[in-house]
Order: structure tokens, then sequence, then C-alpha cells
């Protein structure tokens, strides 16, 4: 789950990082209001997504008259495919550094890592790319958390103006801010350094693991939920978790596991998964809806269906899913990968009911199925 800028900087406040001044506004009356109180200020766009400043969706105001008109400017634009409802006025501060840090799961090292870089401000996947010696990373074992000794080995030897100290103790705080709030990712860009000698924080960007929704009871309301595509909506209503993407190969597998990694095989196959769609558990019992919802996507070329049987059988799956063939009547080609508790009774059910055989494994299933759509996409071309 995504947090607005507003709703994130809250969570930086409560671990002692400090902040600018705001007030959210939604009219442009409440922004000049806003304005009146702070003094000279940025009017910021509130949407879940980057790339603000590029938009036009951050402007500064000096007067309270400047920043109702910005705001009449930037209130009803798009961003992101984000209509933009309210913004933050915030308070201008002199920035004489700034900075970049920021905390996120590390698929490499399974745990988190805290990133910090003295190009704080711009485009930080540029400077990923170009200047990689500018990044400096810790990751950090859950068990023992980030400490202090740590965060100064990680500033150790920069020109921050003095504030090596600050910001070793800022990142400190940041770790204990995103452990606490179930982050995935907690980011400040930037994190500046003022005239007044303090070390605070301009933005935030703040994703919590949707796995503690249910957990962050007081936090999770302040989210702004994604935004679905008329598929994913269909499927949030039948209660199957889908979640649609850009390619041509149709991915059903049973659990969120086995389903990722099955759009990994395809893509390292050469094929683009159209979709996350996992029918494991209890959705098994909504293959009609399943199926007809992943081949509804227009474009798909190919199907891989991907069951193992552990806590829910194969053939279990396979009859939910063949009750819906009929009524569904897939027309695109489609591959199975079977194994596992109750393989093969559902290989029986699959020969029986369509006069098909599954692949030998799971890589056998998702090339063919990468291969069918390529070629699909050859013909059409």
């Amino acid at each position: 789950m995504n947090f607005e800028e507003y709703a994130a900087k809250p969570v930086l406040v409560a671990a002692g990082i400090a902040v600018p001044k705001s007030q959210l506004a939604t009219t442009l009356y409440e922004a000049g209001l806003a304005a009146g109180d702070i003094g000279p200020c940025v009017v910021k766009a509130q949407v879940p997504t980057g790339k603000r400043g590029k938009a036009g969706g951050i402007q500064l105001a000096a007067s309270a008259t400047e920043a109702r008109a910005h705001a009449g400017n930037i209130l009803g634009m798009e961003i992101g495919g984000h209509a933009v409802e309210k913004v933050l006025i915030e308070a201008q501060c002199n920035i004489v550094r700034e900075f970049y840090a920021a905390i996120l799961n590390d698929p490499e090292t399974k745990g988190p890592v805290v990133i910090f870089s003295t190009e704080g401000g711009m485009d930080i996947e540029e400077i990923a790319a170009k200047t990689p010696e500018k990044m400096r990373k810790a990751s950090v074992d859950v068990r023992h958390g980030f400490a202090r000794e740590t965060a100064d080995q990680l500033v150790n030897g920069l020109d921050l103006n003095g504030a090596n100290d600050a910001v070793a103790e800022t990142l400190v705080k940041l770790y204990k801010a995103y452990a606490t709030n179930d982050a995935e990712l907690l980011e400040i860009n930037p994190l500046v350094l003022t005239g007044a000698n303090e070390v605070m924080a301009l933005d935030c960007k703040f994703v919590m693991d949707d796995s503690a929704i249910k957990r962050q009871n007081d936090l999770a309301p302040k989210g702004t939920p994604d935004k679905l595509t008329g598929l994913e909506r269909i499927g949030e209503g039948h209660g199957i978790k889908y979640i649609e993407l850009e390619g041509n190969v149709v991915v059903l597998a049973n659990g969120a596991g086995l389903t990722m990694t099955t759009m990994d095989v395809v893509r390292h196959y050469g094929g683009q998964p159209a979709n996350f769609c996992e029918i494991g558990g209890e959705a098994y019992t909504k293959g009609k809806a399943a199926l007809e919802m992943v081949l509804a996507k227009p474009g798909v070329k190919s199907l891989v269906v991907n069951f193992c049987g552990a806590f829910a059988r194969c053939d279990v799956m396979m009859g939910g899913l063949l009750e819906a063939w009929d009524e569904v009547q897939p027309n695109i080609p489609v591959f199975f990968s079977i194994a596992g508790t109750g393989d093969e009774e559902a290989i029986a059910m699959l020969k029986d009911k369509l006069g098909m055989d599954p692949l030998p494994n799971m890589d056998a299933a998702c090339k063919a199925a990468a291969d069918a759509a390529n070629v699909a996409n050859e013909v059409v071309a």
C-alpha cells in the first residue's frame, strides 16, 4: 500500500525525524488560508506516485495569493494516472545541502538495505545507473537491527558540511520507522541540511507491506489503495488475487510463490506474463471466474497452467478448472505442468476431459507457452 506524502511524513515525525510545517488543502480557499499561516511555501500535489516536480505538481509560492493560483493549476491535473485532489502547503526552508536516504527490501540479501547518497533531490535511478559509487549501502540483519555504529560507518569520510552525526542518527531513526510500520520502502528525497544546521526530510515515500494492512489498524486507513484495472476489480470482487501485466502469456498457478516462479520462468524463455493470478487455497472453487478473467485480457496468445500439489491436491484443483472449461472454451494454446499430491489423478482427468498430456515439468510448459506466444506475434507482424 502506498502513502501520499502528507500521510507518510507523520511516520517520520513519530520516529523523531524533523519535517517542515505543513497543512493539507483540498480547495483554493484552504490553500490560501494555509499559506497565510505558513508564509513562503511550496504547493505540492498529493498523489501516490513520483515525478511530481517534472509534471508541474510542485510549485514555490511567496504569498497566499500565489499559493492559491498554484493550487488552482495543480488541483485537477493528472500525474502518473492519478487525479490530484489535494495539495500540501509546506513551509519553504533554507537548503544548504541535499541528500538521499532510503530503506527498502533487498531481494539479494532477503532483508532490508539502507541506502545513502550525497546526490539528493535528483533522479536517483539515473544516479544509481551512471555513478553507482555515489550510492552507499548497508545490509541489515533484522535480528539485530540497524545500529548507530553501522550508520556512522555508512557516512564515514563523506563531506556532509559537518552534519555526519546528525545524518547517521537520522538513518537510525529511519530504520526504526521502517521496522515499526512494516514498510517495504521508506525513502527521503531530499533529506536536507538547512541554514540552521538542522537535518530535515522535505519529502517522504512510504510503501507498506500489504500483508501488514490488517495489523496496522491505525495506519492503514491513511494509505492510498492501488489503482485497479477493470479486470483487477473483477478479481477483487471474486476474492481472487489478480494483477494485470503488460505481457501476452497467461499464467495460472497455485500459491503466490509458485505463481511468481512460473512468471519468472516464462520471462527466462523470452515470454512476457500477462498476469499474476493464483488459484490455490479456496480459489480453485472459482475456476470459471479465474479462467474468464485471465483470458479476457486483450491480446493474450498462450496459457500455462502450473499445479504443484502440496496442501492442495492437483486433482482437486484440476477438477475446479475443468468444470469451467466447457463454458469458457479457451481459444489459445494451453500448456500444463502437473506435479505433487494427486498428480496422477489430475493427469488422468486432463486426458479424459481434454485429450491432453501435461509437459514433463514447469520449465517445459513455460518454454512452450513463451514460444507459442512469440510465434503468434510473428504471424501478426
